[in-house]
Order: structure tokens, then C-alpha cells, then sequence
């Protein structure tokens, strides 16, 4: 990154052809982390996205390395399959060890991230496929591709709004799985962490009537800011948009009203 790319002669015209479409991605991820992330945090299990999402991501990885092609159903399902199993570890492991479970989620962090980098040591793309996993590549998302997510958005909160209190622990876990899953193949880890956690912080101490709407205007001016400037700029949309998520949500804990 060069600094020579803030002068506004070097600025590049914001296309809104591929902005967009990354655009819709953030809103359709915010629009079921959000509420999620808020359960998190009050549950005091903030990494456990960290872990979902990249036992997901191992699946995708793991299905790359026994050669099955990109974006195809059998992907998707070793992703989903493997986040559900997760999923199940997880559910299992607060019940035998609530004490601890907090750094069993880190621990299972760790070990999916290294079994993933272990699969791919072979890959003269090794590198590449990792930082997309975490950082995304969400300035790529394609109109098709957004189709499927928005479906699956409005079966999480359909659920989560309508029938949250029949849940359970089980029933949380397996839906955070599925909501990650199609999230973290859209805009990376980092992202969804991001959009999971900085947007309930911001909200904790606000009055519960304006939590949700706080929350996702914050998370949504993050995106539009962080998209539009990595646009102009060339710098790496997930990385600018993280920071975007993190300076407006800081401002929004400061600014928003207390109960």
C-alpha cells in the first residue's frame, strides 16, 4: 500500500457493477449476525464464530484437496457438513465442561486452523486459497451467488424471530452453523467475526428497543464506507471494511443513548 494512493488523483471511480453485489453480501451477512452476535455475546463464547468459521472454511479446503471442483454442490455440503459437526462438538462439549468453554472454543480454533494449513502444504495455491478464506474475497461476489444466501437469511431469522424460545442450546448451535457457513464463503473470516461481535459491543449499553436497529446501521454504513473506499483506493476490501466496522461502531458505543 502506498501512501501516494491518498491523493485524490490516484482515486479510482467507485463501480457500482461490483460494489453492489459485495454491498448486499455484507447486508444479507449482517442481516442474521447481528442478532446472533448479540446471543454470543451475552452467552460470553465470542470466538465460537471464530471456530465455526473455520472448521466450515476446513471443509471447503478439504473438498478442494480431494479435487472437487469449486462452487459445486459437493463443496457446499462439506462446508455445511462440517460446520454442523462443529456444531455438535461444541453442543456436546458445554455440556460436559461449561466451565472451560471458552478455551475449548479456541482450542478447536486452532486445531481447524492447522489441519487446514496442513492440507495445504501440497498446494502451489496454498497460500492464496488461505488468505481468501480469512480475508475474502467479497469485491467478487457475483449476482448468482447471492440468490442462495438471501434464502438461507430469511429461513435464520424466520426461525430465530419465530421460534427462538424453542431453540435450545442444540438448536442455537446448529443454526449459528448454517448462518456461518454461507457467510464466511461470501466475505471470510475476518468479516464475519467482525460482523458477529463490533456491532453488539456498540449496542450493549443502549436501550433493547434501539439495539437491532443500531446494530445494523452501523454494521451497514461499515460496509458501504469500507466497500467504497477499498474501491476508490485499491487497498483490500475486507480488510478496510473490518475497519470501517470497528471505527463506526466505536463511535456508535459513544454516540447511541444509554438505558
Amino acid at each position: 500500500m502506498s501512501l501516494d494512493a491518498l491523493s485524490p488523483s490516484h482515486w479510482h471511480p467507485v463501480d457500482w457493477s461490483i460494489v453492489g453485489p459485495a454491498l448486499v453480501a455484507g447486508l444479507l451477512v449482517l442481516s442474521t449476525h447481528v442478532p446472533l452476535g448479540q446471543r454470543v455475546l451475552r452467552k460470553g463464547i465470542v470466538f465460537i464464530d471464530l471456530a465455526i468459521a473455520q472448521i466450515a472454511g476446513l471443509g471447503v479446503i478439504a473438498a478442494g484437496a480431494l479435487g472437487w471442483p469449486d462452487n459445486g454442490w459437493a463443496v457446499q455440503g462439506a462446508a455445511v457438513g462440517a460446520a454442523l459437526l462443529g456444531a455438535g462438538l461444541l453442543t456436546w462439549m458445554e455440556r460436559r465442561w461449561p466451565d472451560i468453554q471458552e478455551a475449548l472454543i479456541g482450542a478447536l480454533f486452532v486445531l481447524a486452523s492447522c489441519v487446514g494449513i496442513l492440507l495445504l502444504a501440497g498446494n502451489p495455491h496454498g497460500g492464496e486459497h488461505l488468505k481468501d478464506l480469512l480475508v475474502g474475497q467479497i469485491l467478487w461476489v457475483t449476482p448468482d451467488q447471492l440468490w442462495g444466501v438471501a434464502a438461507l437469511s430469511a429461513g435464520v431469522l424466520g426461525v430465530w424471530f419465530g421460534a427462538q424460545r424453542w431453540l435450545g442450546q442444540a438448536g442455537f448451535y446448529l443454526l449459528f452453523a448454517v448462518a456461518v457457513t454461507a457467510s464466511v464463503q461470501l466475505v471470510g473470516v475476518y468479516l464475519v467475526f467482525s460482523s458477529l461481535i463490533m456491532p453488539a459491543l456498540a449496542v450493549r449499553l443502549a436501550p433493547p428497543k434501539w439495539q437491532l436497529p443500531l446494530a445494523w446501521g452501523a454494521g451497514a454504513l461499515a460496509y458501504t464506507l469500507g466497500l467504497c473506499v477499498s474501491a476508490m483506493l485499491d487497498w483490500p476490501s475486507g480488510a478496510v471494511v473490518v475497519l470501517a466496522m470497528a471505527l463506526l461502531c466505536a463511535l456508535t458505543a459513544w454516540l447511541a443513548p444509554k438505558k
